[in-house]
């Protein structure tokens, strides 16, 4: 094994690696993509090392700290007839070597993990290292080692731990001999593989790349404010202005800094950027609670970006593949409607509030009800509709509230909680998409105000957008079923699936990243248990 063991250091930027290894004979230098090129070119499984389920199975009771991946290891060697892996007969395949340079990166992918026995596995690629390995210790060391790496990277923290912080989009399923597969077919995918990470997962890694480097450079400065005004306008004068461009430059908001200490055009333009991107209202007031939030520290932003990379390996990647869909992200306050693509609309919502949270999971719209009831929670009558008629005895008429065989419901019309169209996804939580009467909500900043249902603020556009296509729905039935009269269902002939995500990081196309408040409070929770699994 030794003779043909290359010693290899592979440093990755961005997406490209530059691979350098040298044999026996001669020293020579290649690109990533030439050595992935070459990888596909060995053909594993051409060996006589020894392999077979009591051989696995002795081996775990040898390396105990690894016996978690013995299952997944077992299957492995199972599909492939007990055949070596890493081995062909020229000796050990290009492929681990790529293998092992991504295990010792894990960092870039927002994880401190180090695989159990590393030492062992460091002697493998080391020429000069004892060989104290048998070669069929070190074929199910090196199976162990993917197993470890595929489920950090493409699989994260277990299912029931993610249920209990209140995540039920559905989870991807991921087979481990069938992601080995294509990956030794087309190596690439260890790099970038859409096919198992939902594509946001990537352009949070880019920008998680960005402020590692922001932090190692030591350009994310405290900004003190040096007046006592309470607020800077446009054309003031400030050395606090000058810091605040200066962090604008390092954000990506302001292209270069030109050290003026006076809020000109140009730093108005990065201000409206800046505040976009942090889900704060976009005008040109720059106030202390803007400053306090440049001066979160920019480990904070680091591991946001890392939670959210790890929400994304739940997420199975087709479920963005719908030729229509609606996605709705918490923390954003945000819905967006796509269809073929595009996005067709954007809206503002409103979510739950923190003792009714929205919850997270998908659904698929069935019905739109134009000019709904409401039939009041029980929840909400024991806990708030009794007090309110303790209150006041005309209650329910000045609400147009009324009794129906013993549960409350509100009739339709212009002031009924629900507005009039409700979008209807069925789901044991009784949530739904529906229109408000209090669109004046949707101004503020802060929209965490529901009882656990979406408000949308373009709810009629939404319904118009579904039904476009729909002969039987023109725009006129809808005006009229809109009246707030008589309520209208309308069963749709295709129905939209609707996911419903909690992100607090988010990458557009352009490679922007926001930054969202945690407003259920679950980032520092999410961080905790990674730090826990990577510790295993």
């Amino acid at each position: 094994m030794r003779n043909f063991v290359l010693s290899i250091a592979i440093i990755l930027f961005g997406f490209s690696l530059a691979s350098v290894y040298r044999n026996r004979n001669e020293n020579r230098t290649v690109t990533a993509t030439s050595l992935v090129q070459l990888l596909p070119e060995s053909s594993a499984g051409k060996s006589k090392i020894h392999i077979d389920s009591v051989t696995v199975s002795s081996f775990f009771k040898k390396y105990s700290n690894l016996k978690k991946y013995k299952s997944d290891v077992k299957a492995l060697y199972k599909k492939r007839n007990y055949n070596s892996i890493w081995f062909d007969d020229k000796g050990l395949i290009e492929f681990a070597h790529l293998l092992y340079s991504k295990v010792n990166q894990l960092e870039e992918e927002g994880l401190k993990s180090k695989v159990a026995y590393k030492d062992k596995i460091d002697g493998i690629f080391n020429e000069n290292a004892a060989d104290d390995l048998s070669s069929t210790d070190t074929e199910i060391m090196l199976s162990s080692m993917y197993v470890f790496y595929a489920k950090k990277v493409f699989q994260g923290i277990d299912t029931e731990k993610i249920k209990e912080m209140g995540w039920f989009l559905p989870r991807k399923n991921l087979s481990y001999e069938n992601l080995l597969d294509s990956l030794l077919v087309d190596p690439k995918l260890l790099i970038k593989n859409e096919n198992q990470l939902f594509g946001q997962y990537y352009k949070l890694r880019e920008v998680l790349k960005k402020y590692h480097q922001i932090e190692k450079n030591g350009e994310w400065n405290r900004i003190t404010m040096d007046s006592l005004e309470a607020a800077y306008k446009p054309n003031d004068s400030s050395k606090t202005i000058g810091k605040i461009r200066q962090r604008l430059v390092v954000t990506g908001d302001l292209k270069q800094d030109s050290k003026s200490n006076r809020y000109d055009a140009e730093l108005m333009a990065s201000v409206l950027n800046y505040k976009k991107r942090h889900g704060y209202k976009t005008d040109y007031l720059l106030t202390s609670k803007h400053i306090n939030r440049m001066n979160i520290p920019i480990e904070n932003y680091i591991k946001s970006i890392i939670v959210n990379m790890e929400r994304c390996r739940w997420i199975a990647p087709e479920l963005t593949k719908a030729d229509e869909y609606i996605i709705i992200n918490i923390p954003s306050y945000k819905l967006i409607f796509k269809k073929n693509g595009k996005n067709e609309l954007e809206s503002k919502v409103l979510v739950g509030k923190n003792m009714t949270e929205t919850v997270v999971f998908s659904s698929n719209i069935t019905k739109i009800i134009f000019s709904p009831y409401w039939n009041i929670p029980k929840s909400i009558i024991k806990n708030e509709l009794m007090d309110a008629i303790a209150r006041d005895e005309n209650y329910l008429e000045k609400h147009n509230i009324e009794w129906d065989k013993g549960n409350a419901r509100q009739r339709p019309g212009p002031k009924n909680s629900l507005g009039l169209v409700k979008f209807v996804f069925p789901n044991t939580n009784d949530i739904y998409l529906h229109d408000t009467p209090s669109q004046d909500l949707f101004q503020y900043e802060y929209r965490a105000y529901s009882h656990g249902c979406i408000n949308i603020n373009k709810a009629k556009e939404l319904a118009l957008l579904i039904l476009k296509d729909d002969p039987d729905w023109p725009i006129e039935r809808i005006n009229e079923a809109m009246k707030g009269e008589v309520e209208t269902p309308c069963i749709l002939k295709k129905k939209i699936p609707v996911h419903i995500g909690y992100f607090t990081t988010w990458v557009n196309d352009n490679g922007e990243i926001s930054f969202y408040n945690d407003i259920y409070i679950r980032d520092d929770r999410l961080a905790e248990l990674i730090i826990a699994d990577d510790s295993k």
